[in-house]
């Protein structure tokens, strides 16, 4: 039989544990609650659990890496929030504090390709298609293996080519530039003999 000491200690340490393990899913209920709230589409709902959630990481820094995958689930869904409300701005800069498990690079570089289509002047038009090349480059390199990055950055990197070549597109027209310019056929040689 075990000591009583060795029995104490370890109901102890499995209370410990317990404690520990409530505390953890309290604390993170805002992500819970996001990704509910997500999950049903309620985009609204989402986004002020995950700022909860973010509000909570802000306050106790240290949890960012003890709860990595929580605080990544949230950077990272708070993007996508903000993407689908079409605030290209707002994830622009989330981005830049956002942790690499969150896809910074990729939501960022879809940011950027969508202001480029929005602007009207090509400066911009090309700085921000410059700057959305360079994101999901950014992204491949993280995620080698993410098809729909790798597909996004080679539109990306298409339009960027032909923008240069033809700099003075209307913004209605940008998607325009993906498309292949009809080959002519070589006239058939008439053999004379």
């Amino acid at each position: 039989m075990l000591p009583r000491a060795f029995r104490g200690a370890t109901a102890l340490v499995a209370f410990a544990a317990g404690a520990a393990a409530l505390g953890t899913a309290a604390w993170t209920r805002p992500v819970a609650d996001g990704d509910a709230a997500l999950a049903a589409g309620d985009l609204a709902a989402a986004r002020a659990a995950y700022a909860r959630a973010e509000a909570r990481f802000d306050r106790v820094p240290a949890l960012r890496q003890v709860l990595a995958d929580d605080y990544a689930r949230v950077a990272g869904a708070q993007l996508r929030i903000a993407y689908q409300l079409q605030h290209f701005d707002d994830v622009i800069d989330a981005a830049q504090r956002a942790p690499e498990a969150a896809a910074p690079h990729f939501w960022a570089g879809l940011a950027l390709l969508a202001k480029a289509r929005e602007d009207v002047q090509p400066e911009a038009q090309m700085t921000d298609l410059a700057r959305a090349e360079e994101e999901l480059r950014r992204a491949v390199e993280h995620d080698p293996g993410d098809l729909d990055t790798k597909y996004d950055f080679e539109l990306v990197s298409r339009l960027a080519a032909g923008l240069r070549k033809q700099p003075r597109i209307p913004p209605n027209q940008l998607m325009q530039l993906l498309r292949e310019p009809p080959r002519v056929a070589a006239k058939p040689v008439k053999r004379i003999g």
